[in-house]
């Protein structure tokens, strides 16, 4: 482990590096090698995390389109069962990514505040730390998700004439896992240090491809449902194999040299510190979702199908809501590092009222939209109706859901990713199980299932509106986040 520079004032287990005049300027230029780079640190806070959340927008929206594509082909070329074996995906794989995930999105934040505050070195240990946690993490999903497959889906309670349709589904997916783990593991390091217009090409590379596939494989050779998990994770590989191919051949400093990728312990602590968290997050919330779906399956394959149309359309309304978070985290993230206070407060304010603003533009769009929409999954009547129900129940609420995110987004830049944890897993999870335990169990309707997310969604908005109004903003000049409750 490498000694800390003798100009650097000691604070806890980490070293902060004082602000220069530069910094207090507002001037934030990464230099390395005969390249410059500018951060989100100076500059207009509109403009910086517009031009920066428009790409991450952008390759959300072609991620979707490929989750979405699955659904739509199966659902048109292999009726509605099969609809149903793609469409209740979601959660099940969420939870066995979610918290792999969770732990990369921790890194980004940590890799953010130390390329903010122009430490290089630590940085660097922290990228390729993070690397090699990711094809650990990878591999151990793969080897979990195939095992415990078929379990997980009885657990779920699902219909007997689904099950062999998910089973194939999930499995194919998860021998390709370690492809959605290692891209996830790329982005992330990009969009830290500023670049998210790459994983956006990656993407939009990916999308396309899966849409051939699909067609290809699904619509032209009808070789089921296997055949659509197959165009995702194949799709996916090109996308990591990119990302990857972008760090291996820069000239910067966060380039990834496959050599110096291994465990180093600081990196570990600090990534594992910030991450561990909000991977917990990511899987308690998934947790619920996989018991909200199990509630779903209980209704019949119909429900199973149009809920799951509803899922993949909901998956835009998202858009807004995941590509402000992401932003806010890394940008709150690199400007803590920098020591520029007054940034991170303009643009938390400007992050969650454009996040906030456009999930309700778009929740609404769908609450009108939703008959036609659902109905591009499937012709059965039933199929459209629960989708069209969950719509109409949901969708209004966009707004809530999307001011919760964007709140944990700013938390976790702040370095304070216990919070929205805690928040999330006891009214996401905790009172969401609850409620609609105790509800259906009085109230055997479908509808009970819907309110559950709208409901909970509100509680959490006070909370965090609460704390976020009464939190410190710390004024660091660099190191890495200190996690707090």
């Amino acid at each position: 482990m490498e000694s800390a520079p003798t100009n650097h004032t000691r604070r806890g287990a980490f070293y902060l590096r004082p602000h220069s005049a530069a910094q207090d300027m507002g001037i934030e230029k990464a230099n390395y090698g005969n390249k410059t780079k500018t951060t989100l640190t100076q500059g207009s806070v509109a403009r910086g995390m517009l031009l920066f959340a428009l790409p991450i927008f952008i390759s959300n929206l072609f991620q979707q389109l490929y989750n979405a594509a699955d659904s739509l082909i199966v659902g048109n070329f292999l009726g509605g069962e099969a609809l149903a074996a793609v469409g209740s995906s979601g959660s099940l794989i969420f939870l066995l990514t979610g918290f792999v995930n969770g732990v990369s999105l921790g890194a980004g934040v940590v890799v953010a505040r130390y390329f903010g505050a122009k430490d290089w070195d630590r940085m660097r240990r922290t990228i390729h730390t993070t690397v090699a946690l990711g094809l650990v993490a990878g591999v151990g999903l793969t080897v979990i998700g195939v095992i415990l497959t078929p379990q997980i889906l009885r657990w779920m309670g699902t219909p007997d004439d689904v099950l062999v349709n998910s089973i194939a589904y999930f499995r194919m997916y998860f021998i390709g896992s370690i492809a959605v783990v290692m891209y996830n593991v790329g982005a992330s390091i990009l969009q830290s240090v500023g670049d998210s217009k790459s994983p956006m090409r990656y993407l939009i590379a990916a999308s396309l491809i899966n849409i051939v596939l699909d067609l290809i494989l699904v619509g032209w050779l009808r070789m089921g449902v296997a055949a659509a998990a197959f165009a995702t994770i194949a799709s996916q590989t090109v996308s990591a194999v990119l990302a990857f191919a972008k760090l291996t051949r820069s000239q910067e400093a966060w380039a990834v040299h496959w050599s110096e990728v291994k465990f180093d312990s600081p990196s570990l602590k600090a990534v594992i510190v910030q991450g561990l968290p909000s991977g917990i997050q990511n899987s308690v919330i998934s947790i619920a979702n996989v018991i909200v779906q199990s509630n779903i399956n209980s209704f019949g394959a119909q429900a199973m199908a149009g809920c799951g149309a509803y899922s993949k359309v909901e998956g835009f309304a998202f858009l807004p809501v995941t590509c402000f978070a992401m932003a806010l985290a890394t940008f709150v993230s690199q400007n803590v590092g920098a020591g520029r206070p007054d940034r991170v407060k303009k643009g938390m304010k400007f992050g969650c009222l454009c996040s906030v603003l456009m999930a309700e533009v778009v929740g609404a769009t769908i609450y009108a939209a939703s008959p036609w929409l659902i109905g591009a999954f499937s012709r059965e009547a039933d199929v459209i109706a629960f989708g069209v129900r969950q719509a109409h129940t949901i969708t209004l609420f966009y707004c809530l859901l999307a001011f919760s995110h964007c709140c944990a987004g700013i938390l976790r830049g702040l370095g304070r990713p216990v919070v929205p944890m805690m928040v999330m897993l006891a009214v996401w999870c905790l009172l969401r199980i609850t409620y609609i335990t105790v509800t259906l169990h009085f109230i055997r309707d479908i509808g009970v299932v819907f309110w559950a997310y709208p409901l909970t969604w509100s509680i959490s908005s006070v909370l965090f509106a609460w704390y976020i109004l009464h939190c410190p903003i710390p004024k660091l000049g660099g190191g890495a986040p200190e996690v707090k409750a």
